[in-house]
């Protein structure tokens, strides 16, 4: 409740909160239009593999040219204006920096960059879900013993049900159900970059003229996306992931404390204390009347008789039962709401949501019939697709990371709908993010069973 507060003493004290941005795409172009509005708050270099790009966006944002004009970080840090480069290790390791914000999609990339800010004693927000589902509890590991907080990214959806997840908890309830909306049908799965834009009802022509990358935008529609960031909630939770997968149920948003309960006590999930994903579209392609597409939801149940009767007294609602709950956002702003993280991680040492366990994982499916010799082509390609599995199971199936399902070849000849493994990949055993996965699995793998055990 003091955030601004504790910006503005910093702004007055000739002290801002000093920031690298790591990627300048969307999410960060929204975080750039925001931060230059935010008292103490200086956005001390961005990197990005295309600079022109980076300085079109700040043009685009509403930045002044001579706003970003800095020959280097040390010139920006004099001068309190913005470096614009494509070198981020040398943008990390500038002085003055407090905080990393790693905003670049790429898996790879977003862990070798985590891992230098370490080194360099920088806090990081991990706008990267991707990196954060692949090794996110290893990082989080690895930043707490550099002394610093390592962070999902606040406007995002993992932060927003962390939090929900956390105020439920934190006033006493049991959570039984979080997650978020998304339009989804299972045919969804299947489609690729070439198919995408009919299911948004756009034209191609008029994607590539909005600046729009067509396999990014198909990883929100065909479920990878969905994997991704529900793996970052259960890993910052302990929510578990469904045992066979994201379900996707139809849910308005008056029926998510009917729905999102237990199948005993009338509902659709296995278990209480679970992640799933609610779809704005019912399974014959008709529109939910009142979806949660944009935002995120946590159910909750009342401990007992007195705080069931509470709920009613004050008009919450409810299953037809009383004893289900649910409190919703209809809305994310992913980059505008990102100063958030940054204040936090710097001002109060606190995460806005942090992986604690292996929990999920986000494992590659066939999304069609693959033959050997063929190369995958990663997140929202037409190759594979992203399943959320118990970390557990990912580990006895010997699964693929659909984190490293990029650029790999196939050794073998994959059905449709099948889980590629390990050893249907040529891997190079010793790359750096190869490397830091086969950690993971190491030490948190008495994490992950345990948990499988209950």
């Amino acid at each position: 409740m003091n955030l601004h507060a504790l910006l503005q003493a910093r702004a007055a004290a000739g002290r801002p909160v000093r920031v690298a941005l790591v990627g300048a795409g969307k999410f960060g172009a929204m975080f750039l239009a925001q931060a230059r509005r935010t008292p103490g708050l200086h956005v001390l270099g961005i990197a990005d593999l295309d600079p022109q790009r980076a300085r079109d966006t700040l043009a685009r944002v509403g930045w002044p040219a001579e706003a970003f004009d800095a020959r280097d970080a040390a010139n920006a840090l004099c001068r309190g204006t913005t470096w614009v480069g494509d070198d981020a290790g040398a943008l990390i390791a500038a002085d003055g920096v407090d905080v990393v914000i790693e905003a670049t999609g790429n898996p790879a990339a977003g862990i070798r960059h985590a891992l230098a800010a370490f080194a360099h004693g920088r806090h990081v927000v991990m706008v990267n879900v991707e990196a954060d589902a692949l090794v996110g509890p290893l990082l989080a590991r690895r930043a707490r013993a550099a002394g610093v907080v390592y962070s999902l990214a606040w406007g995002d959806q993992p932060a927003l049900i962390c939090e929900m997840v956390d105020w439920a908890r934190a006033a006493g309830f049991e959570v039984v159900a979080a997650g978020k909306g998304t339009k989804y049908l299972p045919a969804y799965h299947a489609s690729t970059p070439d198919t995408v834009w009919g299911h948004y009802g756009l034209s191609a022509a008029d994607a590539a003229a909005g600046g729009m990358n067509a396999q990014m935008f198909n990883s929100f529609l065909d479920g990878t996306k969905s994997a991704i960031e529900m793996c970052a909630v259960a890993n910052a939770t302990g929510l578990a992931p469904p045992a066979d997968g994201l379900a996707f149920p139809p849910c308005d948003v008056d029926d998510l404390a009917e729905r999102l309960k237990p199948r005993a006590a009338g509902g659709v999930l296995d278990a209480a204390g679970m992640v799933e994903v609610v779809s704005s579209l019912e399974r014959d392609s008709a529109p939910v009347a009142r979806d949660l597409r944009w935002g995120v939801y946590c159910v909750f149940k009342a401990g007992d008789e007195y705080v069931r009767r509470c709920f009613a007294e004050y008009g919450l609602k409810t299953d037809a039962s009383g004893w289900y709950g649910a409190m919703y956002k209809p809305y994310h702003l992913i980059g505008l709401e990102l100063g958030i993280s940054v204040a936090s991680v710097a001002l109060r040492g606190e995460p806005t949501g942090q992986p604690q366990a292996w929990h999920g994982d986000v494992v590659a499916m066939a999304k069609r019939a693959l033959a050997a010799g063929e190369t995958l082509d990663g997140e929202g390609g037409h190759t594979v697709w992203g399943r959320l599995v118990p970390a557990a199971r990912s580990l006895a199936d010997d699964a693929l990371p659909l984190g490293l399902a990029h650029g790999c070849r196939l050794r073998r000849a994959v059905a449709c709908g099948e889980t590629l493994r390990w050893a249907d990949v040529d891997l190079d055993a010793g790359d750096a993010t190869v490397r830091l996965r086969r950690e993971l699995e190491r030490e948190f793998n008495d994490d992950s069973a345990a948990a499988a055990r209950g």
